[in-house]
């Protein structure tokens, strides 16, 4: 669905908005007893600033959904919250074990677990690490605050762009017991259920858990086409315990543990770009015949379907796409009174283990996987204290606090060759890179396969010798020498191309092994002086110290590379004279031995450490000139702490541009190349809610200056991750500028906009519109004092728009619950909508990962038995089967250069772009129906 035209959107949000969604208003029963669901004139009550307080009067951008909006929109996880909340947009990349979550068009790429992210996860006040959390099952909710902007004075741990507060509901004094079935298409089945009673005057307990299975959304098809398999299914399973101690009216003990266990096969890509593009004479491209690359990959099996969205995949035999995840712990919280002011402490351990593996390219050849050894580990600690009061007849509300957390982080990332990876890597080479093949599609798929490798071999030593020769000559050379050493050159690289061919499968990692061990603490305050009865001063300081310890162990059995490595190649590798030689001979070490069998990480042993302490805080001026309005202007700046890229292939070089950094010997020196800073904001904004008994309304508008903004990227190989950050001259030759220069890389600034009305009894419909424009500054370097240039991946980064940032959101819902006659049933109709702007949705803004506009539309009908005690509804989500892209990435290694990646590389010369796109795709149309009952 393209959204270009301007009277398109306007129809469209017409049709969705009855009201814009407000997500903040969306479920006027937060925090309030179901019989309240359908009271117009309740207050939402929130806990965003660690008070107890209407939403209405909280000066901060705070969107809060109750359990039934989510429940209406289908939501089991934070990604669904992307239907009820427009700043906020939740993705899932390479599984489901890992999310990236953006709120103002910011945030961090979720695959590299070097990186915590911009928006910290919360569950019943315990801090989730990586937002991958929020993809599991969450159980019997409370509700969902989605705080926007910076925080790190009201809550445990800091966070730069925002921050998801999941609360779950607390054991109950009655005894209450509900469960849930559901059934949908593609096998869906959910079956969920809690009971929940006191055992004592003083002791409550609570017990919930979920269990859902799914067939994949993508069928896995063989070279025939014949389905053989699925993939992207479901298969879990979360458990939670809860005790509620309140031995008397001054003291509370609330025990949590929780259980998550998932056994799944995810998460395959489909391709969605595979042509070859030719630059066109006036701007634009056009199409070459074939695609060098994919030929190639026909060589060897691999199927590139016609429609994406047709989900077919497939993938090498054997090499299944797996993901495994247990994530378990356990919290206490306890709250004392006494009297004059209020504890609360909330400790909890954490232990998040997942193992994804499998094929690695996404396609039938079988040129990289990752090994069943490979998983990645959190084991964390938390402490956190809290004091709050009042003081001065109630004049000063105040808050002081302390925050404690260890990581242990392993990673252990096994990615070995395939036995079809070295004739590919050697068909790629003598492809070649430029405007035109020397070899035909044929040529090339017979290449793949092995059966035309030494006549190709023997025309590229021909192509080489004449080149060669005939520069040696115009060098001064005598004819016969030129030839001779022409013949001796094309010769070596001949044996070094037969030798990349025969690279056997399975040779690669042995055990590369990533630690990571993190501490962090933390001290803050948060004060509201009410300096008259409508005028608020809020006051809030932090100081955050954050150091982390790295090592890592490299180990790999590939013999062939570092035989490679030890001959005459890396030489001609980098000299530039011989042109195309050269860069021949660093493609055979690139492509063939960067990271994976290079000698130089070959029991290699990396330690390094950093240290770092920021101040943070935030002031808030509120006004209410009448009981109904709330206007505030505020000021905050977060922080988020730096870290180590864990990706070796990045080791000692800013990018693959870099050719002559892949040979040099590696030490513990080149760890510092994996360092990157922390990133820091100056957010401001200004607001205004309203609020009456049957409709009320929110708007706000902000500015968030970022420096040294984390950014992550996969460029085909390898995982670059920079600080961004912005040069108010001019660059230099190289690329930099003078510190004194830098100022914010990226820059989202906006409006939003909530509403929400309840014109007739049993109607409510709410809507909301956010406009964040989060764009990088014009001239970008990659280091907060200028002297590092911006990685050659990210070229298109400067003056453009961040990835995965839609500039227009609308969101909007309606539910209609009218009452059946006089027995007490009621019907539920109801139906939700986002409509999203196009974006791009690869960090390195390649145009061919660009995701035109689109709507999704979710909708559920049902009736319901005298005061909810049991239900029956249909339900649909993406009811019109938009297809759309989550995530795209470049294929790995599926390119003929990194110069030749996109057609955004033609304004600067390119040849040509042949790129191999992947995609994780959005879930198709999902349908079924939910019996529920309770007691």
């Amino acid at each position: 669905m393209m959204l270009t035209d301007k009277s398109l959107w306007l129809t469209t949000t017409g049709a969705l908005a009855l009201g814009m969604l407000a997500p903040a208003a969306l479920a006027q029963d937060a925090a309030l007893p179901q019989a309240a669901a359908d009271d117009p004139g309740a207050d939402i009550i929130v806990t965003a600033t660690r008070r107890a307080s209407p939403l209405s009067d909280v000066p901060i951008a705070v969107s809060a959904v109750s359990a039934q909006a989510m429940q209406n929109s289908g939501a089991s996880d934070i990604r669904t919250l992307n239907q009820l909340a427009p700043s906020l947009l939740v993705s899932s990349t390479g599984s489901e074990a890992n999310a990236s979550a953006r709120i103002r068009g910011i945030g961090t790429v979720g695959d590299n677990p070097g990186l915590e992210s911009s928006v910290a996860v919360f569950i019943d006040g315990v801090y989730r690490s990586r937002t991958g959390a929020g993809l599991n099952e969450l159980g019997e909710i409370e509700r969902v605050e989605v705080l926007r902007g910076p925080q790190g004075t009201l809550f445990g741990r800091n966070a730069s762009a925002g921050l998801i507060n999941i609360i779950s509901k607390a054991p109950e004094r009655e005894f209450h017991a509900k469960g849930e079935i559901t059934y949908g298409n593609y096998d869906y089945w959910r079956l969920s259920g809690r009971v929940t009673g006191p055992i004592s005057d003083s002791i409550a307990l609570a017990l919930d858990g979920v269990w859902s299975k799914r067939d994949g959304f993508y069928k896995l098809v063989d070279g025939t086409g014949a389905t053989v398999g699925d993939t992207n299914d479901r298969d879990r399973y979360f458990l939670r315990g809860q005790a509620l101690i309140e031995p008397n009216d001054a003291l509370s003990i609330r025990l949590i543990g929780d259980y998550t266990n998932r056994d799944e096969s995810c998460c395959g890509a489909a391709y969605i770009e595979s042509r070859e593009r030719l630059p066109a004479a006036g701007g634009g491209y056009t199409d070459a015949p074939f695609n060098r690359i994919a030929a190639i990959l026909a060589g060897q099996g691999s199927v590139i379907a016609a429609d994406p969205y047709d989900r077919e995949l497939s993938i090498t035999p054997g090499r299944d796409y797996v993901s495994k995840l247990k994530d378990w712990g356990v919290s206490g919280e306890i709250n004392y009174d006494f009297g004059g002011a209020k504890l609360t402490s909330i400790t909890a351990y954490r232990d998040y283990k997942s193992r994804d593996y499998g094929d690695y390219d996404y396609n039938r050849a079988d040129l990289l996987y990752r090994d069943p050894n490979t998983y990645r580990q959190f084991k964390t600690f938390t402490q956190e204290l809290r004091l709050q009061g009042s003081a001065f007849s109630d004049v000063l509300d105040w808050l002081v606090g302390g925050y404690y957390a260890n990581e242990r982080l392993t990673l252990q990332d096994n990615i070995r060759f395939g036995a079809d990876y070295g004739r590919f890597a050697a068909c790629r080479l003598m492809a070649g890179a430029g405007a035109t093949s020397n070899f035909t599609a044929q040529q090339l798929a017979a290449c793949g396969s092995g059966l035309a490798t030494q006549p190709l071999i023997a025309g590229t030593q021909a192509n080489l010798n004449s080149g060669l020769t005939a520069a040696f000559v115009n060098a001064g050379l005598p004819p016969a020498l030129a030839a001779a050493q022409a013949g001796a050159i094309s010769t070596g690289l001949g044996n070094g191309l037969r030798a990349l061919a025969a690279i056997p499968g399975g040779t690669g990692d042995t055990a590369s092994i990533y630690r990571q061990k993190s501490e962090n603490w933390a001290l803050f305050t948060h004060n509201i002086i009410h300096v008259t009865n409508q005028l608020d001063l809020t006051l809030g300081l932090r100081y955050t110290h954050e150091s982390k310890r790295f090592s890592a162990d490299f180990n790999n059995n590939n013999a062939t590379c570092a035989a490679l490595q030890s001959s005459a190649l890396p030489g001609i590798a980098t000299n530039p004279q011989l042109g195309t030689a050269a860069a021949l001979a660093g493609g055979i070490l690139t492509l063939g031995c960067l990271g994976n069998g290079s000698t130089s990480l070959n029991a290699l042993d990396l330690h390094d450490r950093i240290s770092d302490g920021e101040f943070t805080g935030t002031a808030v001026l509120s006004w209410k000139p009448i009981d109904d309005l709330l206007l505030y202007g505020s000021y905050s700046k977060g922080y988020k702490a730096g870290g180590f890229n864990l990706d070796r292939f990045q080791l000692g070089s800013t990018g693959l541009n870099a050719i002559p950094a892949v040979f040099a010997p590696r030490t513990n020196a080149d760890v510092t190349s994996l360092r990157f800073a922390a990133e820091k904001v100056d957010a401001f904004e200004i607001g205004l809610k309203y609020a009456q008994p049957k409709w009320s309304a929110n708007i706000a508008a902000f500015r968030q200056e970022f420096k040294n903004f984390q950014l992550n990227t996969f460029n085909g190989t390898s995982f670059v991750v920079q600080n961004i950050n912005g040069c108010d001259s001019a660059l230099s030759a190289a690329r930099t500028c003078d510190s004194g220069d830098v100022g914010p890389g990226l820059v989202s600034q906006g409006v939003e906009l909530e509403l929400s009305a309840s014109p007739a009894r049993n109607v409510r419909v709410s809507g909301g519109l956010t406009y964040a424009r989060a764009k990088f500054a014009n001239r970008l370097v990659g280091s907060g004092d200028g002297s590092v240039p911006l990685d050659p991946a990210l070229f298109l980064l400067p003056g453009s728009i961040n990835s995965n940032a839609p500039q227009l959101v609308t969101t909007a819902s309606a539910a209609w619950t009218p009452q059946l006659g006089s027995s007490g049933l009621s019907a539920l109709f109801y139906v939700d909508g986002r409509l999203t702007s196009d974006y791009n949705t690869g960090s390195d803004l390649f145009p061919e990962k660009r995701q035109d506009g689109y709507a999704i539309v979710n909708a559920r009908v049902g009736i319901r038995g005298k005061d909810q005690r049991w239900a029956i509804e249909f339900w649909g989500q993406n009811i019109f089967n938009q297809d759309f892209t989550q995530v795209a990435f470049s294929s790995p290694l599926q390119s003929s250069s990194p110069a030749t990646s996109t057609t955004g590389q033609f304004a600067a010369g390119a040849p040509m772009a042949n790129q191999l796109i992947s995609a994780y795709l959005a879930e198709p149309r999902t349908y079924g129906i939910t019996l529920r009952g309770s007691f």
